[in-house]
């Protein structure tokens, strides 16, 4: 995994900046309920889609959480005392203490997303919603030549898969409750990006570096392949 206080100064530019944010934001807060006056955005990272849903929803109280020093810092200078430094999966906040909890590019990186589901649950007042991004990773695959290449080394565990959610969702009383699409500006992979991922073993490590000198000598090894779309779920708290 990413170190994300080192990363921080530098990850928005590498993950589609304000354009993703805004598509992010936009998305999310159609799943938002209209009459939600409170929301928690979990894993908030810089504070870069945090601050896009206070602006895109007057009346909305926006409050982000992260356990990384250095993303919190970053948020904290987006959304002046409204960020807080927690554990996504124990937050200093009595239970039923928010109408909206948003969770966007987090579920992923775990080895176990149940924690998080049934912390943002106990944080979800009657009505209230989680929204959160399922299947990342299969987002990503969008049919290229990267994508055959690596079909074989893919793996079959996804921490955030669309049912393993849902099942964890209904774990703690909460009922399905729409979804949505967005795009993922700027996040279209390249085959020189993609074997550094390979090597470093952040990606299909089944396929080592062989399967990384495959990918890199691909045709235009710079150029981006299409731009993923990725899915937000939400689930209701009746």
């Amino acid at each position: 995994m990413l170190d994300y206080d080192s990363e921080a100064d530098r990850y928005d530019a590498t993950r589609g900046g304000e354009p993703r944010a805004a598509a992010a934001a936009d998305a999310v807060l159609t799943l938002v309920p209209d009459g939600a006056r409170t929301l928690l955005d979990l894993a908030c990272g810089t504070g870069i889609v945090t601050r896009r849903l206070a602006a895109g929803r007057p009346g909305l109280r926006v409050l982000g959480a992260d356990a990384a020093h250095g993303m919190a810092r970053r948020a904290a200078t987006r959304l002046p005392g409204a960020v807080v430094r927690a554990d996504s999966r124990r937050l200093p906040f009595p239970g039923g203490s928010f109408d909206a909890v948003t969770v966007v590019w987090l579920l992923h990186l775990l080895d176990d997303a149940r924690p998080v589901v049934a912390e943002a649950a106990r944080l979800l007042r009657p009505g209230g919603v989680l929204v959160t991004t399922v299947d990342k990773a299969a987002a990503h695959d969008v049919g290229s030549d990267i994508d055959a290449l690596c079909a074989p080394y893919r793996a079959g565990y996804a921490a955030d898969g669309s049912a393993r959610v849902g099942a964890y969702a209904a774990e703690h009383g909460l009922t399905p409750d729409g979804t949505a699409l967005f795009r993922g500006h700027g996040q279209g992979r390249t085959p020189r990006h993609v074997a550094r991922q390979v090597r470093s073993g952040a990606l299909y490590a089944l396929g080592g570096h062989r399967l990384a000198d495959r990918v890199e000598a691909l045709p235009d090894p710079d150029g981006p392949r299409a731009e993923p779309e990725f899915t937000l779920r939400a689930f209701r708290r009746p």
